[in-house]
């Protein structure tokens, strides 16, 4: 099985992910179940650039589906999301903030060189896009604790 970041790394499952989110959320009555063809049509991608990313999402767990005849049908499941989220949160918490102001102090004393900031930012954006997309489709529903 692929690594979950490795799954959610890639844009074409991240919008398939936000296309279950939405029939979650605009149709509760589908029991947030959708048709393929339906994320076809949603996505504008072909049906087997979709099939191949939904078998990944499938194998990761992030999606379920239920068969009826020739139709499959796909619902998000969330729990995966859920350990992705409790892996994320320390980053979020103010532990790291107190990392930010001790990497800000670093860079002021010039230990860094310019490529290195240019390096840290970069992997700082994908980090908070990434971690505000998962939040996003995580965030949606509240966790039994």
């Amino acid at each position: 099985m692929a690594d979950i970041f490795d799954v959610v790394a890639d844009s074409t499952r991240r919008d398939i992910l936000g296309v279950l989110l939405e029939r979650e959320q605009s149709a509760p009555q589908s029991g947030g179940e959708i048709s393929v063809s339906e994320i076809v049509t949603a996505l504008g991608t072909s049906q087997p650039t979709v099939s191949k990313h939904l078998k990944v999402l499938r194998e990761a767990g992030l999606v379920a589906v239920r068969e009826e005849g020739q139709h499959r049908y796909y619902r998000l499941d969330r729990v995966p999301l859920e350990q992705l989220e409790d892996w994320l949160i320390p980053f979020l918490s103010d532990g790291a903030a107190a990392d930010a102001a001790a990497l800000a102090s670093i860079e002021g004393e010039g230990r860094l060189s310019e490529d290195q900031r240019a390096f840290a930012s970069a992997i700082g954006k994908a980090f908070a896009e990434t971690a505000q997309k998962v939040s996003a489709v995580v965030g949606q529903k509240p966790r039994p604790r």
